[in-house]
């Protein structure tokens, strides 16, 4: 049996021309759902398991569940992405070194600018939320004169984690 799937993005959108497509090459049963491209959790997608993917590294993975359940995928628009070939399958390989290698150039090429920051004095992460001030006070109200945290933190507008979380030697 052959199965297809239809997607569109909005609901504004229809499937008839997917699913009229899909019936031309032989589709058996059609599975069709309205979800944008972001969306993961597709219900009809997890039914059939066979419309793809936000990304190569997407798309590989989902192919590879489908290999793993002993069924082929062929894509109607991309005649290069065919499980059942020999020429896809090499295809789809070499598509998913390549997604690979690219993954580990980004995260490369990241961590080093990420260092460069760094050493001209780039403070990374989000602002503080308290001045260093604020920190001093925050303590010695806390650890000397008792007060309730949550009143600390409701005077600065923060929350009770973040006193609570303050030491002394994070302050400088």
């Amino acid at each position: 049996m052959i199965y297809g799937y239809g997607r569109v993005s909005t609901d504004g959108q229809s499937v008839t021309a997917q699913v009229a497509e899909l019936r031309k090459h032989g589709a058996d049963k059609v599975f069709r759902e309205v979800a944008s491209r972001a969306k993961t959790d597709r219900a009809q997608l997890r039914r059939l398991l066979d419309r793809l993917a936000r990304s190569t590294r997407d798309l590989l993975n989902t192919l590879a569940a489908i290999t793993g359940k002993k069924a082929g995928f062929r894509s109607l628009g991309d005649a290069w992405a065919d499980t059942t070939t020999a020429h896809g399958r090499l295809m789809l390989s070499v598509s998913g070194g390549l997604a690979e290698f690219e993954r580990d150039l980004i995260r490369s090429r990241t961590s080093e600018g990420r260092e460069r920051a760094k050493a001209r004095g780039v403070k990374l992460g989000r602002k503080p939320k308290l001045t260093d001030h604020q920190k001093r006070e925050a303590i010695r109200r806390r650890d000397r004169a008792g007060e309730p945290v949550r009143e600390i933190a409701r005077s600065y507008n923060v929350s009770h984690s973040t006193i609570t979380r303050l030491t002394r030697d994070r302050t400088a």
